[in-house]
């Protein structure tokens, strides 16, 4: 494609009011590309455009947002601690077999043949059948991490009581 100076003369005009490459290449004709377009104002140095609508937005949530605190994910390991560590958790409530309802956490204690077996009994959480405690037991997502699985020694000594009490 070759440029005549009036075509040139063209692109400046609407260059000037902000059409976009595509736009001019469509109004020029002559199978005008955008590319070429966009070339041509480069090689003729004419000033940036203004901002679009996209970038503009960027540009505003860039200046007028102070950056955020991130908050980091808990791991399993982090939310079982915390749990343990709270002061508002829920005593354990132990129950019977016959004593079990929808409203009870139904993790089981011990062995059914065992003399003091007992479920948890604390309120489970909405759509478990456990509460906060024994979800975290129960439910690990897919590829857990190695160092995000709970094993005994994670347990401190001091915590087991407070396991079963609270």
């Amino acid at each position: 494609m070759s440029w005549t100076p009036e075509k040139e003369q063209k692109l400046r005009q609407l260059w000037k009011k902000g059409h976009s490459g595509s736009e001019i290449a469509s109004m020029l004709g002559d199978n005008t590309t955008r590319n070429s377009v966009i070339g041509k104002a480069h090689r003729l140095n004419l000033e940036a455009r203004t901002v679009s609508k996209r970038s503009e937005t960027n540009i505003s949530k860039q200046k007028n947002n102070f950056p955020e605190a991130k908050t980091q994910k808990l791991g399993r390991k982090a939310r079982f601690k915390a749990l343990l560590l709270d002061k508002n958790f829920e005593q354990e409530n132990p129950i019977k077999l016959e004593e079990l309802t929808d409203n009870t956490c139904r993790w089981p204690n011990g062995h059914p043949h065992e003399e003091n077996f007992y479920f948890c009994g604390r309120k489970p959480l909405e759509k478990f059948p456990y509460c906060k405690l024994h979800v975290l037991y129960a439910f690990q997502p897919k590829n857990a991490k190695e160092e995000d699985q709970i094993t005994e020694e994670d347990i401190p000594k001091f915590i087991e009581k407070k396991i079963k009490s609270g």
